[in-house]
């Protein structure tokens, strides 16, 4: 069952969509009649849907469905919208191919998002508690008589975790009843995991509560509580479980159960700071700065993931100031510096605004015969992937206040971070990182820092492992336990983003493949606080214990 977009959700950035969408002036509206929207979906599928036609269950290939909408009755209500792409579907795959739709359960998402009919199949999603058979009832009457066999199109296995929660969990005994409860009938039903995975890069998704402000990022990890984990693993309760309750239905005997994949610890890995970040920018020299009256989204300075830095300057005050960002997507560091005191060029944290606080900053007193250089870090923590508030632009997206007045001249500074989807380029940050003789050059004058180790200027670190034998080469997990926040690279690959500060995730994971016989690098972003040490561990499990104990557990 193939769901080629154009939006899959999936706890993906965007649901799928593309961040450069938010830098076409006037954006496209998603998921709509748009005419500048369709014209994108047209060419992406252009591209794509002839590949499936060979591999279509017809021409005796394994798809036996292809979705043309996913859960779009919880997002608009556009019929037209849904018979394009139907339009668009047969165009490329003919008349023989089953096209479906999956809507939650309830009979107002369905009224928006299926077709009613035989052109479409309507399939639902629900809760994996919810009584099944009166939803498979419901499903019914937007299928053709006789033609609407029961189909759960998401039987949950698990569920997702944001960062400050409790990682989420699901009884594996009470997940295998209620897969049974569908199959004792004849049911069917698509395991949504049926193998966790893991939000490499920059493209883990977000989801919103009440409000567009109430963003709730989701973790690297994406192992779902399901029965293959994010490494792979079926050694467990889940699994066993649900093997048991398949077994019982299906009418071939299933193949035997692999054994778990073999784990290493390579031991410490010691790191060195290589530069501060903002040691990596000649502010005053820069061609890579974009400047404006007003912030810019991030995407408007082709910047689509990662971070980016803008810089002002404002007036000291006695008493300091109060900056106020009225729209910030999703978490800025906050530096201010004196140009004019001998060590002005070092720029001093103030404090942390988050979109999910919406909070206002106090700037400290400042003595400073000039203006003072303001410097705000911005993070895009992942574009929202699900209900009302998927239209996510990241970075500074209002004015921003100081004491109530708007703040005007501002430059912007992309951080060229590159994602899973890019080739890397010419960086001279992670150049001088992998390279164990070279120094970056600074652009501001050699500054000495008092408790190096522990500054909370963001800053560079790297290290390296060795690996004996190719033999030797197999998964492991990088513990962050004594770290705060940031990114890991590990020979060039984007292995995600930690925040065990935060919690509940305090190991990244590290697939085999990315690893290599002889030495294997390790570059890290640290955005807070670095170990005092300046190690991590390698590990052979996963944790999940990290942050606050009284994290909540939130559910769509």
């Amino acid at each position: 069952m193939i769901r080629p977009g154009p939006y899959i959700c999936a706890e993906w950035d965007w649901g799928g969509f593309p961040g450069w969408f938010h830098s076409i002036n006037p954006t496209p509206k998603p998921r709509s009649s748009d005419p500048t929207y369709l014209q994108l979906v047209e060419r992406w599928w252009d591209n794509l849907l002839p590949k499936f036609v060979p591999l279509l269950y017809d021409n005796g290939g394994p798809i036996i469905m292809v979705q043309i909408e996913n859960e779009f009755g919880s997002y608009g209500d556009d019929k037209a919208y849904l018979h394009h792409l139907v339009i668009l579907a047969r165009d490329h795959l003919g008349h023989d191919v089953i096209l479906y739709t999956t809507d939650g359960g309830v009979r107002e998402n369905l009224e928006k998002g299926s077709i009613r009919g035989d052109a479409v199949f309507s399939a639902v999603d629900f809760s994996t508690g919810d009584d099944p058979w009166p939803i498979f009832n419901l499903q019914k009457e937007f299928n053709a008589p006789g033609k609407s066999p029961p189909l759960s199109a998401e039987f949950y296995t698990g569920w997702l975790t944001h960062w400050g929660e409790k990682i989420a969990t699901t009884d594996a005994d009470f997940t295998a009843a209620a897969l049974e409860n569908i199959l004792r009938k004849n049911g069917s039903a698509v395991l949504y995991m049926a193998h966790g995975g893991t939000n490499f890069g920059f493209y883990n998704g977000a989801n919103t509560g009440v409000d567009e402000a109430d963003y709730k990022p989701d973790l690297t990890s994406y192992d779902y509580d399901a029965p293959i984990r994010e490494s792979g693993d079926v050694d467990n309760s889940k699994f066993n479980a649900i093997r048991r309750v398949i077994a019982r239905y299906s009418s071939v005997p299933l193949p035997s159960v692999p054994p778990n994949n073999e784990k290493a610890r390579y031991g410490p890995i010691h790191l060195q700071r290589k530069a501060f970040l903002f040691d990596t920018f000649d502010f005053t020299n820069s061609t890579n700065v974009f400047e404006s009256e007003t912030p810019m989204p991030m995407e408007y300075v082709g910047q689509l993931f990662g971070f980016v830095l803008y810089i002002t300057e404002y007036r000291a005050k006695r008493g300091g100031r109060i900056l106020f960002i009225p729209k910030l997507h999703d978490r800025a560091q906050v530096f201010i510096s004196c140009p004019s005191e001998e060590d002005g060029a070092t720029p001093t944290y103030v404090g942390t605004i988050e979109r999910w606080l919406n909070n206002k900053l106090s700037l400290p007193d400042v003595k400073c015969h000039s203006n003072i250089n303001l410097f705000i870090l911005v993070e895009n923590m992942g574009r929202v992937n699900y209900g009302a508030y998927i239209f996510d632009r990241k970075g500074i997206l209002s004015s921003v206040y100081l004491d109530g007045e708007k703040v005007k001249g501002w430059k912007m500074f992309p951080i060229p971070l590159h994602n899973l989807n890019e080739m890397p380029t010419y960086n001279p940050i992670t150049q001088a990182s992998y390279s164990a003789f070279s120094e970056i050059r600074s652009s501001r004058k050699k500054l000495t820092y008092k408790h190096e180790n522990t500054s909370k200027e963001p800053a560079f670190y790297s290290g390296h492992f060795s690996i004996d034998k190719s033999s030797q080469v197999m998964d492991t997990f990088i513990s962050f336990s004594n770290w705060g926040k940031g990114i890991v690279f590990v020979n060039d690959f984007n292995i995600g983003r930690y925040w065990p500060l935060r919690g509940p995730q305090c190991n990244l994971y590290v697939p085999a493949p990315i690893l290599k016989q002889g030495d294997n690098f390790l570059v890290i972003l640290e955005l807070e606080s670095p170990d005092p040490e300046l190690v991590v561990h390698t590990v052979s499990e996963p944790d999940f214990t990290c942050g606050s104990s009284g994290m909540s557990l939130h559910q769509l």
